[in-house]
């Protein structure tokens, strides 16, 4: 009886994982899936000019490209940004402050988006769903997904488009 019995719980033992076998390789699929998605668009962030078009990508390393593909400068994690060459055209600091070369600042990105010259004045504004404003508040461009002090840069101080 207990041999019987032992055969019929191992028969259902095995069905259940069976089942859960299934069912985990479903879920691997889908797991990978959405990873998939997620790596490529975290691959490259389009930006958008004030018409809709692309003027080019900023990619995940920190590399801008211009629309046709070309490497035309970098981010670096460090705030450097750097030309085609690799030389530091300016750095960006962690509250904001634009510099160029020589170290001097020439602008700034307040926390609420606004951005400014070296005079503080107005200039533009990066709204917080990436949409780019000149001071007259028109849209002058659209870079979703890419920090703001990046965008700034990239529009309003070293136009790589």
């Amino acid at each position: 009886m207990l041999t019987v019995f032992g055969m019929i719980f191992a028969f259902f033992i095995n069905r259940f994982n069976q089942k859960i076998e299934k069912e985990m390789k479903a879920f691997r699929v889908l797991f990978l899936s959405i990873v998939m998605m997620m790596a490529s668009s975290a691959m490259a962030q389009t930006v958008y000019n004030s018409s809709g078009s692309s003027c080019g990508k900023i990619e995940s390393d920190g590399t801008i490209r211009n629309s046709s593909g070309s490497s035309v400068g970098r981010f670096d994690s460090d705030g450097t940004i750097r030309n085609s060459s690799g030389s530091s055209i300016g750095k960006i600091d962690r509250d904001g402050t634009i510099r160029n070369s020589s170290g001097s600042s020439i602008g700034k990105i307040d926390s609420d988006g606004t951005v400014r010259n070296s005079s503080g004045s107005s200039v533009g504004k990066v709204e917080s769903d990436g949409t780019v404003r000149n001071s007259s508040g028109s849209s002058i461009g659209k870079a979703s997904g890419i920090p703001r002090e990046r965008v700034a840069a990239y529009f309003f101080f070293f136009p790589f488009y």
